[in-house]
């Protein structure tokens, strides 16, 4: 039964990290897209990743991107999620802040869509977290 709640509390404190996570990164785009900043970059590298889910490939495109800030700063980044038609060498539009150039993103700007992604995917892990204390309080 105690391995049982120590395993519950493991899942808490990993909905909790990817929920951070979630709002983090939600938090840097809709800064890059608010900050006026812009530049134009290039692919410099591309790449995908594969999870298995449930017996499901998931794919993830993933970009690397070289541009340069308005103060001459030469910036690399990754970002994930990007179109598959991108390919390397190709030029797009990244939105930054002065502050952070590292956290840029090549993303449009959808600042409902992204606010709408985070908030469901927080009451997804907040239903869960709910449950896990749940079964820790009442037992499996």
């Amino acid at each position: 039964m105690e391995a049982v709640n120590i395993v519950f509390v493991l899942l808490i404190v990993g909905f909790l990290a990817v929920a951070y996570t979630i709002v983090r990164r939600t938090r840097q785009r809709r800064a890059a897209w608010e900050s006026g900043l812009t530049a134009q970059a290039r692919v410099v590298r591309q790449w995908r990743t594969t999870q298995m889910v449930n017996n499901v490939p998931r794919t993830t495109q993933w970009h690397e991107y070289n541009y340069t800030t308005a103060d001459g700063r030469a910036v690399v980044f990754k970002e994930g999620g990007g179109p598959h038609t991108r390919a390397v060498g190709d030029e797009t539009l990244v939105y930054y802040t002065a502050e952070d150039p590292e956290h840029a993103t090549a993303v449009a700007p959808q600042p409902g869509k992204d606010t709408a992604s985070m908030v469901f995917a927080l009451v997804l892990f907040g239903a869960g977290i709910v449950l896990l204390i749940k079964l820790i309080v009442t037992g499996p």
